[in-house]
């Protein structure tokens, strides 16, 4: 058998928003020595937000990601009121929260059927060719395939009716909305939203109890060691500790599930600091109060995790029947709160689809949504304010600061990805010593790898910011004195 220590390296890595890439080091044997998740591009959003009029950064950070727009739209929504200190009256604050409704339902079906799926309908291990949505089509069949496509355009649509745009939208101003809604499209949308839970059920029993209940396989990586990490949860909750995507307090439990700290949006900063590491661009945010105690999970570390697995974990339950139910099920099989399975975030995030989708059928029915007072115009000088929302992929936080001229002076953001950056380290660390052994790798392997940050549906795009516009994948396999051994590749000649 071959020795001497090898570099396997993913680059970059795949079926996520952005770019980044793994490296992991061998040792003489061929066991794994260490393994990095790195996000290996510059971050430079807070930067080139400053000397900007404050009222336009709505409509500048929905730039910063085409697939969660609607997440910083409404973050930086709500931290404008804070800098204006105006309060939005009802109609707005509900045409608010049912856009962001059907953005949650469009962005999770996204990680559902194209990013995280092929991994469960298609197979960890089966070709890379076929790891995709064409391949998830292939196995669940066109008609299924063509109501994904269908359901998606839904839920885009009520975005724009509302947003202004299919996927940048311009509606949020500081103190309200631009407009609200007439009673043909409220009913339109109602209409969209009953389509949208209908998808949701079937996807629900589609996904979880077809294909991933039903395969002793994975059950196993669900709930095996594999895929594991005790850590700490952050997430919003409203007013009856239920998960809350638009507004509330954000609620840290510790390991046990034991509330550590529940704190309101100027408040972040005494419960949350961030640190750097030289071979990553994105900072590693950890909870002040525990301390930083290195790439290690439990009760004395300060390492948190946020995203669907995250809400559920820090909440009392959902807000809606059918995902209450669903809740209350996922919990009852992974034996009981909080859930440290990382791929249970994919569990999370169906019963989180199906929430979203009830709401939306429950939030279309109020008649204030028609209302025409959608605004109440600042009256203050701007100053400083706080927005956080509870983005697909975790906790988003805004915090900006502006002068008596309405410009900005300094912005401080914390993404959903960000907080989730040292768990992911962790999650492709522990599943890259769990499954390289003995020089025995492949392709399939390394899937296998990447399906720990997979599961956290990361948007390195909010995070860094990138050129090519592709996204080939090389892997190449070295002896110690740098011999190539073997190379994957795709979509490179």
């Amino acid at each position: 058998m071959s020795t001497g220590r090898r570099t396997i390296k993913i680059e970059p890595i795949t079926r996520l928003e952005g770019h980044g890439k793994i490296e992991i080091f061998l040792d003489d044997e061929g066991n794994v020595e260490n393994a990095y998740f790195q996000v290996v591009e510059l971050r430079g959003f807070e930067k080139f937000c400053q000397g900007r009029p404050v009222e336009e950064m709505p409509r500048i950070t929905t730039r910063f990601c085409g697939v969660c727009p609607w997440a910083h739209h409404i973050a930086s929504t709500k931290a404008l009121d804070r800098v204006f200190k105006v309060e939005p009256p009802p109609t707005a604050k509900k045409l608010r929260e049912l856009g962001y409704a059907a953005h949650m339902i469009h962005s999770h079906l996204v990680h559902i059927y194209a990013l995280g799926g092929p991994d469960f309908v298609v197979g960890p291990s089966a070709p890379a060719r076929e790891r995709n949505l064409l391949g998830v089509i292939a196995k669940v069949g066109l008609d299924v395939g063509k109501t994904v496509i269908k359901n998606r355009y839904y839920a885009q649509r009520i975005q724009e009716i509302i947003g202004g745009k299919t996927i940048h939208p311009v509606f949020g101003l500081p103190g309200g909305v631009s407009h609200s809604i007439t009673e043909d499209e409220r009913k339109e949308i109602e209409d969209m939203a009953k389509q949208l839970l209908e998808f949701a059920k079937y996807t629900m029993t589609l996904v979880l109890d077809d294909i991933i209940l039903k395969n002793n396989d994975y059950v196993d990586l669900l709930t095996g060691d594999v895929y594991y990490h005790k850590t700490y949860y952050m997430g919003m909750v409203d007013e009856n500790d239920k998960v809350s995507f638009y507004e509330g307090e954000v609620k840290v439990v510790d390991p046990e599930g034991k509330e550590f700290s529940r704190f309101s949006e100027k408040n972040y900063l005494d419960h949350i600091a961030e640190r750097v590491e030289p071979w990553s661009y994105l900072k590693f945010p950890y909870l002040k109060n525990v301390g930083w105690k290195g790439f290690e999970d439990g009760r004395d570390s300060g390492i948190y995790r946020v995203a669907p697995l995250a809400r559920l974990n820090v909440a009392h339950g959902m807000a809606t029947p059918l995902a209450q139910e669903a809740y209350e099920r996922m919990y009852e099989v992974l034996g009981g709160k909080p859930a440290h399975n990382t791929l249970a975030m994919h569990w999370a995030r169906l019963i989180e689809n199906l929430y979203a989708a009830e709401l939306l059928v429950e939030l279309v029915k109020d008649d204030e949504l028609t209302g025409k007072k959608v605004r109440n115009i600042p009256a203050e000088k701007p100053g400083e304010g706080v927005g956080i929302c509870e983005a697909p992929r975790g906790t988003l936080i805004h915090h900006y600061w502006a002068n008596d001229e309405g410009l900005v002076e300094r912005v401080n953001m914390i993404v959903a990805t960000g907080h989730n950056n040292a768990g992911m380290h962790m999650s492709v660390k522990k599943a890259a010593e769990k499954l390289i052994k003995n020089w025995e790798v492949d392709d399939g392997i390394l899937n296998m790898v990447e399906m720990a940050f997979r599961a956290y549906d990361p948007c390195l795009a909010c995070a860094t910011h990138s050129l090519p516009g592709h996204m080939p994948l090389e892997i190449n396999i070295r002896a110690g004195d740098g011999e190539l051994l073997r190379r994957l590749a795709r979509g490179i000649e």
